[in-house]
């Protein structure tokens, strides 16, 4: 078996078992080897109901992770006690509206915004299954599909997808009574458009392109926040609007 296909039966017997992993066991020497323990990941757990990408800044080369379809939930959702990290994250996330491919990668904004039919509030649930993920290396975390749980998704927002910009969403989060959270412009990777290219042409090399109905998220918008077991956690996009999760 492959190392790609060894360390995909330890992060699934991880998330089966809730046992984590040692993430020194998971590995790989590269980008391309995390992208392909995602892949044979996937291959064990389910179809891909979507996308995840951000960069860490403006100009940082993005990263992305397929998110399983069975987690991706609706908002109001109840998770059970199987999440221990329980990190979570606000987001902008979009819907595919046709296959693309990395040709429309070249289209200007106006063009690529209509290649996305809906844009919605999401809340990125963090999770892992690797032991120390505070201290594991960063190869690790992309290999576990970039530490992904679930994500909640809010209702279709009416807003045109043109005018979506990363640099100045407003986004509000509050997690049960003791954390609030409201930031401006706190997605790190500033320009949305350049985070679709890249996915759309990484998607299209790596043989898994966009598909109608699936769903990207493009990095968190107010940073990571930890929710303690039975807390509830409601966002707010103020011109996408509400989204909610409990635990």
């Amino acid at each position: 078996m492959s190392h790609a296909g060894e360390a995909a039966d330890r992060l699934v017997t991880a998330r089966n078992s809730g046992r984590p992993v040692s993430w020194r066991d998971v590995l790989p020497l590269d980008r391309a080897g995390a992208y392909a323990i995602q892949d044979a990941t996937l291959a064990r757990i389910g179809p891909s109901g979507g996308w995840k990408v951000g960069a860490s800044g403006p100009e940082a080369e993005p990263i992305c992770a397929p998110l399983p379809a069975s987690g991706l939930l609706t908002t109001g959702a109840r998770l059970s006690s199987g999440f221990r990290l329980r990190g979570v994250e606000v987001e902008v996330a979009l819907r595919v509206g046709r296959a693309l491919t990395a040709e429309d990668a070249t289209l200007p904004d106006r063009e690529l915004a209509g290649a996305f039919d809906a844009a919605y509030p999401a809340i990125e649930v963090v999770e892992t299954r690797l032991e120390d993920r505070k201290n594991s290396a960063a190869l690790a975390q992309l290999a576990d599909l970039q530490s992904h749980g679930a994500l909640l998704i809010g209702p279709a927002s009416t807003v045109s997808l043109l005018s979506v910009d990363l640099k100045g969403v407003e986004a509000h989060l509050s997690v049960g009574q003791q954390i609030s959270r409201r930031t401006t412009g706190g997605n790190p990777a500033g320009d949305i458009w350049r985070l679709l290219r890249w996915l759309i042409r990484h998607c299209a090399d790596r043989g898994a392109p966009l598909l109608p109905g699936q769903i990207v998220t493009t990095g968190s918008c107010t940073g990571m926040v930890f929710a303690e077991e039975g807390a509830w956690v409601h966002a707010r996009l103020p011109r996408l609007g509400e989204v909610e999760v409990g635990f």
